[in-house]
């Protein structure tokens, strides 16, 4: 399954863009590109941590409903599904930074 990062939003406090990267806040101020850069890198970095904690909870739910704790079985699926999206998100966001990498460096100066 391919998820476009494009089309994709996920609901309730998704991803969200840092108040520097929003596309309001880079009108004439536009900060430098290696501040631009580094904000980049702080949000991917806050996003990995929020996927790696999804994660995290739809393994502990996983291992709870193995055990026999868990108190709904939908809810433990719900939360691997949510937890899957957000991991195919991250990567799609991830490869197509890497893509417009690699054609900047591809062009001609």
């Amino acid at each position: 399954m391919n998820v476009d990062a494009i089309d994709f939003l996920p609901p309730q406090g998704g991803v969200t863009l840092p108040q520097g990267l929003a596309p309001a806040a880079l009108g004439a101020n536009a900060p430098s590109s290696g501040d631009a850069v580094s904000r980049f890198g702080a949000w991917f970095s806050e996003q990995l941590a929020a996927v790696n904690g999804q994660l995290q909870h739809a393994d502990a739910g996983l291992q709870n409903l193995a055990l026999g704790d868990a108190q709904s079985l939908h809810q433990v699926m719900i939360n691997l599904e949510e937890a899957k999206l957000s991991f195919q998100l991250l990567v799609q966001v991830r490869n197509h930074a890497l893509e417009a990498y690699q054609e900047i460096l591809r062009m001609q100066i």
